[in-house]
């Protein structure tokens, strides 16, 4: 051991450097998992278990390979690299210096995307053999598989959201359309979840138009809850209609729909960057525009008009096609995400989480009236109505907060909307 180690005689201390390097590296990969809280409920078989594994696996290597200083030099650059992206991005993020890290994820995604050319991501259905933890239909969907002569019988509800809506905080069972369903009556209802993470009005409506069919049934109403993905965008100079020099673009990275991202291992920060940088360089689906912007807390009326505009679009195409319309502004634990606001104290890119409340309540109030005179349902709620433990982390609910959600819109949906006669079949 002596000799590997380069202390036996004739001394080789370019080997001793070699270990001490190894082990010094080791150390600070240890003192920062433990600083960050990294390994907290850390899962067997995640990328994050991985990354460690093979962290461990480089330090070891060069410790076996300190006969061989050059070697050995090489694959500890490799770890240390490895270790600087990895939890150098992680202190970025903590430290309000970045807006996302490199750190492999502790669990596997909740539901795998890919990219499709008019929403930028679409959902992976479990049946292919998707990786996402979530149950995923043949149609893109949350939850589990229908068929068109199950709901040919059935009052059928398409819901339609972001994040708040696809409910990923929640295990499946428990999301607040599934809960919608059962109070409602899964004899006689079919709720399906339309919603996908980062979606503004802009991917709702284009959702509406042309994939809101599924299992070739239209449905009889159709209940957005939407709002605050929307005013993520405020403030952003020069606003795009589509919403196409801020939020769109930034989709196919929010949600890894890039084709690198499924193919490159993920338990690699250094591989992930590099992926980054080569999509970035050659991908057609170009990086994110800055297109600038100035923070404020008064509303931004160019976005209030694109929203509605939304709305009405979304509006007409549902009356146009006989589906009742429901509409529901977001509500938040505005409290709990003051608190975790972190240094900057952001919601967005110009938008402080201090001023969301007022602004969230403002779009909402131009929501239900315009909601009122298109004739459509609004369906009024606010915080006062749920308790801090009704959200998983301020912005999603938990699962005793879906189901709270859910009791407060069921009677209303349940009085409003009507099951069409649709033909047999042949």
């Amino acid at each position: 051991m002596a000799s590997h180690v380069g202390l036996a005689r004739p001394r080789r201390f370019e080997r001793t450097i070699a270990v001490l390097a190894s082990l010094v590296l080791a150390v600070l990969a240890v003192a920062l998992t433990w600083a960050y809280g990294l390994a907290t409920g850390l899962l067997p078989g995640s990328p994050r278990s991985w990354y460690f594994a093979y962290l461990a696996s480089l330090l070891g290597l060069g410790i076996v390979c300190s006969r061989w200083p050059r070697i050995a030099m090489i694959v500890l650059s490799l770890a240390a690299v490895e270790i600087g992206l990895g939890f150098g991005s992680v202190a970025m993020v903590r430290h309000d210096l970045a807006d996302s890290d490199l750190m492999p994820a502790n669990a596997p995604r909740e539901v795998e995307r890919v990219w499709h050319p008019l929403l930028q991501a679409t959902n992976v259905p479990t049946a292919q053999g998707s990786r996402g933890t979530y149950r995923v239909d043949s149609q893109g969907l949350r939850g589990r598989e229908r068929s068109s002569a199950e709901l040919r019988d059935k009052t059928v509800v398409a819901v339609f959201g972001g994040s708040t809506t696809e409910d990923l905080a929640i295990a499946d069972g428990e999301t607040w359309s599934e809960r919608l369903e059962s109070l409602l009556g899964v004899d006689r209802f079919a709720v399906l979840n339309h919603g996908v993470t980062a979606n503004s009005s802009v991917q709702i409506a284009i959702r509406t138009a042309f994939y809101q069919s599924a299992y070739d049934t239209v449905p009889d109403c159709a209940v957005y809850y939407v709002g605050g993905t929307d005013i993520n965008s405020s403030h952003t100079a020069n606003l795009d209609p589509g919403f196409a020099n801020h939020q769109t673009p930034q989709l196919v990275d929010a949600l890894e729909a890039r084709r690198v991202e499924r193919v490159l291992p993920a338990f690699s920060p250094l591989l992930r960057l590099l992926g980054r940088l080569a999509a970035f360089a050659f991908d057609t689906v170009r990086a994110p525009p800055n297109p600038g912007g100035k923070a404020s807390a008064d509303p931004d009326p160019a976005l209030e008009a694109i929203f509605l505009r939304n709305v009405r679009t979304i509006s007409s195409i549902n009356r146009e096609r006989g589906v009742a319309t429901f509409w529901i502004g977001e509500v938040f634990d505005f409290d709990s995400l003051v608190k975790s606001g972190g240094h900057r104290g952001m919601w967005s890119a110009y938008l402080k989480v201090g001023d969301l409340q007022a602004l969230l309540e403002r779009l909402n109030g131009l929501l239900q009236r315009e909601a009122e005179a298109l004739g459509d349902t609004y369906i009024a709620l606010d915080e006062k109505q749920f308790a801090p433990d009704d959200f998983a982390d301020g912005e999603h609910f938990s699962a005793k907060g879906a189901a709270r959600f859910a009791s407060l819109i069921a009677p209303r949906v349940a009085e409003v909307c009507r099951k069409k006669e649709r033909p047999a079949r042949p």
